[in-house]
């Protein structure tokens, strides 16, 4: 057996913050936090939506077994330590004491019950669908047993919508437990005016201590430039998503600090394997050659991204720093159509929803695959009819963006390039190779993180060859604030978590 305990440095943090006139100074002060975004909560139930928005504020309500830090390394979080059984078997340890925002003590059977809540939801439980079984071994102590050897098991764990509920209160709450949630986390839910504003207070009995910002409150703001103004204005604090028309603004303005970041998320261009001309791998490879990255990330998102190499990301686990980097080469793009046997213009379309970063990015494509005879017709799609569409395969081209929240390249990987994810599961290229799903199945059910590195890495040098998708950039993010605030940290998943910030005196 192997066991991972990892030692907290709470005590230690406490005392240098208060050494430094950090938040601990200000522990019992009643401090406001205004927080913008650009769309309300859906719902504050963490099994029933995945979207951010929802997300970045249950992340202030909820915790979860094992968490991530600002490196996407796996910290303890509910879960005080935990011991790897076997392969398909863990057991944590809970730590003791730990209170919901109802007053009730956290015990194991809550784990069991959130974990089969989250199964049985047709909304997330693909975060969670290979485990087999969860069984309580007493109060403070819980296993997970996955159907086979699930390596990133740990990583799912750490996802928003992997926290802990209290089962109590949802049972209470029924049908409108999204509206009146309960957690363990450093804030409690106190009110929600819809589509305006969600109010939270530090929460007194939290097990890492009580927050030095007393109220928080997320704003809807959702034109960027208006949250943008309302950050200049003083009207909020911290202003998430920072237009790029807007950055140099607050970069600029004095009392204000822009945070930006590489994120979790890729832009990428897909094509359809089964249809010609993109059947053919030399096709494929004259696309890639014929893209400039750059044009996009400095005339689209204005520097806000960075050439990628990979369908994945540096700050995922599995990443391949080495895997090929396409830069263009117009000549050598022609060279490859020529031995495809084009030496005539091709017709062909690029499907883009009502996105209009990424219709400005198939424009810029447009022109490009130009040079090298392709000629591609632009068609925008309602966002719905785009993803029925390229589930079924009617589109030639596409693009598209892809998020791997957990920050494990399970998430990244297998649902854009599993044989048997074609469509709406997440392979909108339709591609297959036997190889690459053997890969996949590997960096799946390997237990040890050395054996899935090596899988990861032969599996993107080989969708870098075959490129079904070309990956366009790897994008950033930002968050505009006062700077007078201290202790804030960009999530690379994006739901910023407000434990530890404060404000600064003086």
């Amino acid at each position: 057996m192997k066991t991972v305990t990892k030692a907290a440095a709470t005590g230690v943090m406490a005392i240098a913050l208060a050494a430094c006139g950090g938040p601990e100074q200000s522990a019992d002060a009643t401090d406001s936090l205004i927080i913008a975004q650009g769309s309300d909560a859906k719902t504050l139930d963490p099994h029933t939506t995945n979207d951010q928005p929802s997300s970045r504020v249950a992340a202030q309500i909820y915790s979860q077994l094992v968490e991530t830090d600002e490196n996407m390394n796996i910290v303890p979080g509910l879960a005080e330590s935990w011991t790897i059984v076997d392969e398909r078997t863990t057991d944590f340890k809970l730590r003791e004491g730990v209170k919901f925002h109802n007053g009730e003590e956290l015990k194991a059977s809550d784990v069991k019950f959130s974990f089969e809540r989250m199964i049985a939801s047709p909304t997330v439980a693909h975060i969670t669908n290979a485990i087999e079984s969860v069984e309580v071994l007493d109060d403070y102590n819980v296993r997970i047993v996955t159907a086979d050897p699930f390596g990133p098991l740990l990583y799912h764990l750490t996802h928003t919508a992997s926290s802990i509920l209290n089962e109590k209160a949802v049972t209470a709450g029924g049908s409108d437990y999204g509206q009146n949630p309960i957690g363990t986390g450093p804030y409690k839910f106190v009110d929600w005016a819809a589509g305006d504003r969600i109010n939270l207070r530090a929460f007194g009995d939290f097990y890492d201590g009580k927050q030095a910002i007393e109220n928080v409150t997320f704003r809807n703001i959702v034109e960027g430039t208006n949250r943008a103004i309302a950050l200049e204005t003083g009207e909020v604090d911290i202003s998430y998503d920072i237009e790029p028309i807007d950055k140099d603004t607050v970069r600029s303005k004095t009392g204000l600090t822009l945070i930006e970041d590489e994120a979790l998320a890729t832009a990428y261009y897909g094509m359809n394997v089964n249809k010609a001309p993109f059947d053919n791998v030399k096709v494929r490879q004259a696309v890639a050659y014929a893209i400039n990255s750059d044009d996009i990330i400095q005339a689209v998102v204005m520097g806000a991204g960075r050439p990628s190499n990979s369908p994945i990301g540096p700050k995922v686990f599995g990443y391949n720093p080495d895997a090929k980097l396409y830069q263009q080469n117009i000549e050598k793009a022609k060279q490859l159509m020529a031995e495809a046997g084009h030496t005539s213009p091709i017709q062909t379309t690029i499907w883009t929803n009502d996105n209009p970063v990424r219709v400005q990015i198939a424009q810029i494509l447009q022109a490009q695959l130009r040079e090298i005879g392709i000629n591609m017709s632009i068609e925008v799609v309602e966002w719905g009819a785009f993803l029925d569409g390229t589930s079924r395969g009617d589109h030639d081209t596409f693009i598209l963006g892809w998020t791997t929240v957990t920050g494990d390249a399970d998430y990244g990987l297998y649902a854009l390039f599993n044989s048997e994810t074609h469509g709406g599961a997440g392979n909108r290229s339709f591609y297959s190779n036997p190889r690459v799903d053997d890969l996949l199945e590997l960096g799946r059910t390997s237990t040890t993180a050395e054996q899935r590195r090596m899988a990861y890495r032969e599996l993107q040098d080989l969708l870098q060859e075959e490129v079904p998708t070309v990956s366009l950039y790897s994008q950033f993010q930002n968050v505009g604030m006062k700077d007078n605030i201290g202790g804030f940290k960009l999530s690379p998943a994006g739901h910023h978590k407000l434990k530890g910030v404060y404000f600064v005196e003086g």
